[in-house]
């Protein structure tokens, strides 16, 4: 093997492991064992594993459980892979062993071996071990689903509150510009009784305010950790005050609050805060779908669609048709949802799976939940910045549509009755005459109540129109 390798040993025996690796021989066995993807764990869920060792290496030195200088050697370490400098040393593909294990040997080697170094040693010498000390008080089965809440609490409230607020605010801000905007409102995409622009555009702001209340009530759960349960939840070879000093470090750590499990047992063998959190991200996929998909609706055309809202020019549309410009912001946040959605069937699966004391759907729990936050933040952010705040609203043509509108007919069912009010929608479609025309013609209406009862904007609010 020469100069590019060296020798590391497990309990397996010896691995070939290269030079300039920091990992071991587990870690070097899954590497062999599971190529399967090419999908490694991404950013958030390595320093999630390494605030966790982190924190557990400041828990166990309080306790006098690691001499002070391992622990000082193992925080340094662990504070490189939180802050992202040894990203590359997690080879670890995603598909693996259910419970993880790879992915914690992983860290564990890791900063085993870059803690040694530290302390002025060479790598693979063992003077900080992977087990005995960076593991100290753990297993793969309560810090991997520590990991998770980890990295996902904080992908939460980082990355997709922060993004989602971003979008209700963009939306918050088109509500007001177009509040004076009247049009055709539309179900079964058939004319109906007059909204605002402004109205619409309310709807969807509260469905994503609604959306940032769901992801919210999530946190609760999330924050619950597993650590300090071992290998099946007795805490077996853990001090009892580890869980709770290890859990205010990594909420001093990260800045979001995090606590002890209420059950470890429940924590390890189940994950059902996962599949409830990712929960609220589909139903704001789904959302965010809808919206998209409205936008596109509104702005079809430009001139034979419904033209009712302008979109942003941001790329051309077309390798054959000139000028053709395509809402391509708005088509990618429905793309996202349907990864959203293929993430939560794998999420619910995964989470309705394991048997007896541990849940065996960890590390793809873990993938599918950190991608769909990702792609959630990531989109709600570009759909607010590169299209709902550059919309504008086709106002004449709005104007001009819902004049033309037959369910203007409809605020004529409490003066007229119904069935006068359809047959003057009926003879206005006929003869191409607009509701007020026809009312007028047959004298059901005079020119003061038809002002008074056909008045769109005034049909955008609640009351009977022309009472006194």
């Amino acid at each position: 093997m020469g100069d590019e390798f060296r020798t590391e040993q497990d309990s397996l025996g010896e691995m070939q492991v290269p030079a300039d690796a920091y990992w071991g021989a587990q870690t070097q066995r899954a590497v062999e064992n599971f190529p399967i993807s090419g999908i490694t764990f991404g950013r958030r869920f390595v320093r999630a594993l390494g605030v966790v060792k982190k924190a557990a290496a400041q828990a166990n030195r309080d306790l006098e459980l690691i001499d002070d200088d391992v622990a000082d050697a193992i925080v340094e370490a662990a504070d490189e892979v939180i802050d992202g400098e040894l990203d590359d040393q997690f080879p670890v593909d995603v598909f693996q062993t259910g419970s993880g294990t790879s992915s914690n040997m992983n860290a564990n080697e890791v900063i085993a071996n870059r803690a040694a170094e530290i302390m002025g040693s060479e790598i693979g010498d063992r003077v900080v071990h992977p087990n005995d000390h960076v593991n100290f008080g753990q297993s793969s089965n309560d810090v991997i689903p520590t990991a998770m809440h980890v990295a996902a609490l904080e992908a939460v409230e980082k990355d997709v509150i922060p993004a989602l607020d971003t979008l209700r605010q963009a939306l918050e801000a088109k509500e007001e510009e177009f509040d004076d905007v009247v049009k055709t409102g539309r179900t079964h995409l058939q004319d109906a009784t007059p909204v605002t622009l402004g109205q619409e555009f309310g709807g969807y702001r509260t469905q994503v305010a609604k959306g940032l209340a769901r992801v919210d009530k999530t946190r609760e759960h999330l924050a619950e950790l597993a650590l300090g349960g071992t290998a099946v939840g007795t805490g077996l070879n853990t001090h009892p005050e580890f869980p709770g000093r290890a859990a205010e470090y990594i909420t001093k750590e990260t800045g979001v609050q995090f606590r002890e499990a209420d059950d470890h047992f429940e924590a390890q063998a189940a994950h059902d805060a996962m599949s409830e959190a990712h929960g609220a991200l589909r139903v704001v996929a789904g959302s965010l779908n809808k919206i998209a998909n409205d936008l596109r609706l509104l702005a079809s055309g430009p001139r034979n669609g419904l033209g009712e809202i302008e979109q942003p020019e941001n790329q051309p549309g077309s390798s054959i048709m000139p000028g053709k410009i395509n809402p391509v912001v708005a088509e990618a946040v429905n793309q996202v949802h349907k990864q959203v959605v293929g993430n939560d069937a794998a999420v619910a699966a995964g989470a309705a799976e394991g048997q007896i004391d541990l849940n065996l759907y960890k590390p793809v729990l873990a993938h599918n939940f950190l991608e769909s936050a990702e792609l959630l933040s990531n989109a709600s952010t570009v759909f607010a910045d590169r299209f709902v705040r550059k919309l504008e609203a086709n106002r004449e043509y709005c104007e001009a549509q819902v004049e033309q509108s037959m369910a203007l007919a409809t605020s004529l069912n409490v003066h007229i009755g119904y069935d006068k009010a359809s047959e003057v929608a009926k003879t206005a479609l006929k003869e191409d005459k607009t509701v007020r025309e026809v009312a007028l013609e047959k004298g059901y209406l005079t020119e003061d109540e038809a002002d008074e009862v056909l008045d769109p904007r005034k049909m955008t609010e609640r009351g009977i129109l022309g009472d006194e």
